[in-house]
C-alpha cells in the first residue's frame, strides 16, 4: 500500500518572497487572506531562529494565514517602502495594506498569539481535531487509506502531532509492515508520554516477541496440559501480535491465578505491556486491570 507522504507542505501557503513579485505574493493575495511578510536575511542569527518557528505557526493555522520570506539584501525596495530598520521584522497584511508587525525572534506562543489575533482566532485546531477524528473513524473501519490520509494532513498542518504519527504508524502496524511503523513512531521523542505514542511501542514490543508457532498449535498445548504455562504465555503473545489483545489478557490472568510467581511473575509484567498497547483507557485495560487486582488481592 502506498501512504501519503506526511512531510509534505500546503501548496502556497509559504514561499520564497522578491521585490519583483510583492504586489503579486502579498498586496493583490492579502485581499483574500492575510499574509505574513518575514523580512530577513542568511547573516541574521535571530531570523535562523524565527524562520522556522514562523512556518511551523503558519501551517498549523491550516491556510488562515499565507507567509512571504523576503531577503533584504537581494530585494530592499519594499524593506526600505516599510521603513525596516532592523530584522527579522515581520509585517502583516490584510486587504492590501499593513496592518501589524513586530520586530525580532518571539516564543511561539507569541507568534500563535499574533496569527490568532490576525485571523480573528481561525487557527487549525479544529480541523486537525476532525482530521483526527476522521483517521480514527477509518481505522475502526479498516480503512487504512483513509486513515493515512488523515493523519498525513494533520502532520502537514502541524509536523511532529505526536497523535497523527502514532496514527500513521498505527496503519502500518494493521497493514503488516512492522518496519514502517518503527521507522514512522521514531518520529515522536523518544520520551513522549502521549499516550498513543506508547501503545504504539507497546504494540511493537508485543509484535517483536511474537513466537514462531501458530496460535492454533498453542491453543491445542493449552488444551491438552492447562497447568502449562510456558505454552499459555506464549499463546499470550501469538494473541498481542495478532492483534486479540482481550485475549491476550485472558491468558495471563489465567497463569497469574494459577501462579503469580511463575517465572518471576512474567505473566504479571506481560499484561503491563498489554494495558500499554490497548490504552489505559480503553476497555481491555480497565477490565484487566481490575480482574488483576482481584486476583493479587483476593
Amino acid at each position: 500500500m502506498t501512504l501519503a507522504d506526511p512531510s509534505t507542505p500546503p501548496d502556497d501557503l509559504i514561499k520564497e518572497g522578491s521585490d519583483a513579485g510583492f504586489m503579486a505574493d502579498v498586496v493583490e493575495a492579502s485581499r483574500t487572506q492575510p499574509v505574513l511578510v518575514d523580512f530577513w536575511a542568511t547573516w541574521c542569527g535571530p531570523c535562523r531562529t524565527l524562520t522556522p518557528m514562523l512556518e511551523k505557526a503558519v501551517r498549523a493555522a491550516g491556510g488562515a494565514v499565507k507567509l512571504v520570506k523576503i531577503d533584504v539584501d537581494k530585494n530592499p525596495a519594499y524593506a526600505g517602502q516599510l521603513r525596516v530598520q532592523s530584522i527579522p521584522t515581520v509585517y502583516a497584511f490584510v486587504n492590501g495594506q499593513p496592518v501589524d508587525g513586530f520586530q525580532g525572534a518571539v516564543p511561539e506562543s507569541q507568534l500563535r498569539a499574533f496569527i490568532d489575533k490576525l485571523t480573528g482566532g481561525e487557527s487549525a485546531n479544529s480541523d486537525i481535531e476532525q482530521l483526527m477524528g476522521m483517521g480514527e473513524e477509518s481505522l475502526a473501519l479498516n480503512d487504512l487509506g483513509g486513515a493515512a490520509q488523515a493523519f498525513a494532513q494533520v502532520l502537514t498542518l502541524e509536523p511532529g502531532h505526536e497523535g497523527a504519527v502514532a496514527g500513521m504508524a498505527r496503519v502500518y502496524l494493521a497493514d503488516g509492515d512492522l518496519d514502517q511503523a518503527r521507522q514512522t513512531i521514531a518520529m515522536a521523542p523518544a520520551d513522549s508520554k502521549n499516550a498513543q505514542v506508547q501503545s504504539v511501542r507497546a504494540q511493537l514490543s508485543l509484535a517483536s516477541t511474537a513466537p514462531t508457532g501458530a496460535g492454533a498449535e498453542l491453543e491445542a498445548r493449552v488444551a491438552a496440559d492447562p497447568s502449562d504455562h510456558q505454552a499459555r504465555y506464549d499463546l499470550s503473545l501469538a494473541q498481542a501480535a495478532a492483534g486479540d489483545l482481550k485475549g491476550a489478557v485472558d491468558s495471563l490472568l489465567a497463569i497469574v491465578a494459577a501462579d503469580r510467581e511463575w517465572n518471576d511473575q512474567a505473566a504479571r509484567k506481560q499484561l503491563l505491556t498489554v494495558f500499554d498497547a490497548a490504552g489505559a483507557a480503553s476497555d481491555v485495560a480497565r477490565d484487566g486491570r481490575r480482574r488483576l487486582s482481584s486476583i493479587l488481592f483476593a
